[in-house]
């Protein structure tokens, strides 16, 4: 080994297995080359004489980088709500090193190449941490997705619902039957915003009822509306070989439709991961509840809806009996006066993306899990469904070295100013989370610490043919 191989070193070393003091080597390229007990790296140490670049983080446990792969960058065309430097930034003061950025709600959207080629030259040399993409399907695109799937998008993302955007129109049966064909053997997965109205919608009611009560908009988003979706979704499946996935699960009640939907694929003979039937919540679900949201803060309102207490603990025993597979932020800010008191009118996106980490952790410790719970959860499944596995999301030997610092002892609060997303607004302000990222390593180097980002962003657009 030279001077310049890097051993990372931990009492607390984080991988998918286990707990452990250890360390981590990692070569020239800032990949890991091997994770060793502590014994072994003392005597890689003594061996090495001085040849080998220690950085010991002591108490601080050493997690691999998040993998969220839902943010909503909106960089080109809505750069007042969010942009690339400002979200990867956030980004990596989280102890994120991997986002991928949803089609919408950009403008254009990407949902041609041309429109994603658009979007890259947006983010060229301004990410803090790697940069994957969503592909969209909308209607009349279905002729353009698999030149995006040969440049490198990690998937497809489409909504059963109006978007909120016009540029980015919700689809019908006719365009879903395009888009299963068009992406038919490229191994591509197609994520679906899944709630869809029916004639039982309660929009009467609700525009009879005061629009700042977040209750009236929670009954305008019933779970009906995501039980109709996923009945629509699951009549493809024996028709498709393509993966699907669903995007930000808010009732539980879809759960079991999914696991039915899941075991029939792999009865089936479907090899793809969990039989290629996937779902991820977020962390708003798993952290609130309808009941302590005030009146007139529509800084709380997504799409779907954060619902009860009883549901944000029914999708918590989920995830942990592997019902549900990923937590990710669906980061989707917008500027503070697009979120008026009107929760009918206010636009519904939650800001977050900075402080998923934390708001995972402050939950995952309150229930006795362990850190190997933010690897499962925020790294390996994100990465998997992106087809990063390879690359990301896990500290073993052949991955990058993302790797993060993290007291998992400490807490903090949430104030504005430490905020590194563009629009500061959030439903988290004031809040006491657990777990302080104190240093993010993106590729073996030091990208964010004790506070600060490091230097001039240094991630890469995880794309085909693209000079980084």
């Amino acid at each position: 080994m030279t001077g310049q191989y890097k051993l990372f070193l931990s009492k607390r070393l984080v991988t998918e297995k286990e707990i452990f003091s250890g360390g981590v080597v990692v070569n020239e390229s800032g990949v890991i080359v091997d994770v060793l007990s502590r014994n072994d790296a003392d005597k890689l140490i003594a061996e090495s004489k001085d040849e080998i670049e220690v950085i010991d983080g002591g108490e601080c446990a050493l997690i691999a980088g998040v993998v969220d792969s839902h943010v909503h960058v909106n960089e080109p065309g809505r750069t007042a709500w969010e942009g690339f430097r400002t979200a990867t930034s956030a980004a990596a003061a989280g102890g994120i090193t991997t986002i991928v950025d949803m089609p919408l709600n950009s403008i254009p959207p990407t949902t041609t190449l041309e429109n994603l080629n658009i979007k890259a030259n947006s983010a060229k040399g301004h990410v803090y941490v790697d940069v994957g993409f969503w592909g969209g399907v909308i209607v009349g695109n279905d002729s353009s997705l698999r030149e995006l799937v040969k440049a490198g998008v990690v998937g497809f993302k489409c909504f059963l619902c109006p978007s909120g955007v016009d540029e980015f129109p919700n689809v019908s049966r006719k365009d879903l039957e395009l888009a299963f064909k068009a992406l038919e053997g490229t191994g591509s997965v197609l994520a679906f915003h899944a709630e869809l109205e029916d004639d039982s919608s309660n929009k009467k009611k609700t525009n009879e009822q005061d629009p700042e009560e977040y209750k009236t908009y929670l009954e305008s988003r019933p779970p009906k509306m995501e039980i109709n979706a996923i009945t629509l979704i699951t009549e493809f499946l024996a028709k498709t070989n393509v993966r699907v996935h669903i995007v930000h699960v808010s009732s539980a009640s879809v759960v079991p439709l999914l696991e039915s939907a899941r075991a029939a694929r792999i009865a089936a003979g479907h090899d793809a991961w969990r039989g290629g039937v996937t779902a991820e919540t977020c962390h708003h679900y798993l952290s609130l509840s309808a009941d302590e949201i005030p009146k007139g803060h529509s800084e709380y309102k997504c799409a779907p809806p954060i619902r009860d207490l009883d549901n944000k603990e029914k999708l918590w025993k989920y995830l942990l009996d592997d019902k549900l597979d990923m937590v990710v932020s669906d980061h989707s800010p917008c500027t503070p006066e697009l979120k008026c008191s009107n929760n009918l009118e206010a636009w519904g996106g939650i800001s977050s993306v900075q402080f998923g980490l934390s708001l995972f952790w402050t939950q995952a410790s309150a229930r006795n899990l362990d850190m190997r719970s933010i690897t499962k959860y925020l790294s390996v499944g994100p990465a998997q469904l992106c087809g990063l596995e390879k690359r990301k999301g896990a500290i073993k030997p052949g991955l990058d070295a993302d790797l993060v610092f993290f007291d998992h002892e400490e807490s903090f609060v949430v104030t504005s100013d430490i905020i590194r997303h563009k629009n500061k607004l959030t439903p988290y302000i004031g809040k006491v989370l657990k777990g302080v990222v104190k240093k993010t390593y993106l590729r073996g180097k030091l990208i964010y610490a004790d506070g600060e980002v490091i230097e001039q962003p240094k991630g890469k657009l995880l794309l085909k043919n693209v000079d980084n």
